[in-house]
């Protein structure tokens, strides 16, 4: 039985700007380390944007700023650990905002558990996603169907996964995804070679982030969280 105190909240936002979405996190960040709002999940696709992390290369984004915004894309220098990255319609991308006081002090550890809360998603799609070593996210032989950049302040998180669903993966020639040579970028639209609603995967991703966190997923509306 999970303990009252372990609730998490959880919601399907749909399309929200990349800017947007950084004012929730670091909204509802600093009323978690306040001890004032419950651990959360936000999930929710982004209009195109490339974001660079704090050990990006910018040689790895192909394109001038002037060229992306030309195209649609934003371009966005972030506060998460990881390299380039790409985000867009077709994508679940998953913020929890979650305290990992006092038992989940080890941000290896989370990172793996984020990475076991994604193959269990993929598998209820019957595809087998696994880890590489050395790597973060997870991968279906050589192509990356998630990705993993997370950040950690006083113990509460924010950033996380994006999981390709439905996503158009000739953005990601705008790039070296996660800085990574000599692999691809999958789907799991391709892989099944068929449509997968994203809110149906993003309320599958919920659910085994609660087994695998130990919360109770509770959902509630948090477009006005904070």
């Amino acid at each position: 039985m999970i303990q009252a105190s372990r609730t998490c909240r959880w919601d399907w936002l749909a399309r929200v700007p990349y800017q947007s979405g950084l004012d929730l996190q670091s909204a509802l960040v600093t009323r978690r380390q306040a001890g004032t709002v419950d651990d959360t999940l936000l999930l929710l696709e982004h209009p195109p944007v490339i974001t660079l992390g704090r050990s990006a290369a910018r040689d790895n984004v192909h394109l001038s700023p002037a060229v992306l915004e030309e195209k649609g894309v934003e371009l966005f220098q972030t506060g998460r650990g990881g390299d380039v990255t790409f985000h867009g319609p077709g994508q679940v991308v998953g913020y929890p905002v979650m305290d990992l006081n006092p038992d989940r002090r080890d941000v290896h550890r989370y990172i793996r558990d984020l990475e076991d809360v994604l193959m269990r998603t993929a598998a209820d799609y019957d595809v087998e996603a696994t880890r590489v070593q050395g790597l973060t996210g997870i991968w279906v032989g050589m192509d990356k169907l998630a990705a993993i950049g997370v950040r950690i302040s006083r113990w509460v998180t924010s950033h996380g996964f994006a999981f390709n669903v439905e996503t158009d993966l000739s953005w990601f020639d705008l790039i070296v995804p996660c800085g990574i040579h000599g692999r691809g970028v999958t789907s799991l639209a391709r892989l099944l070679d068929r449509p997968v609603p994203c809110e149906e995967v993003a309320a599958r991703a919920a659910r085994h982030f609660g087994e695998v966190f130990q919360r109770e997923m509770v959902r509630s509306s948090l477009e006005e969280a904070s």
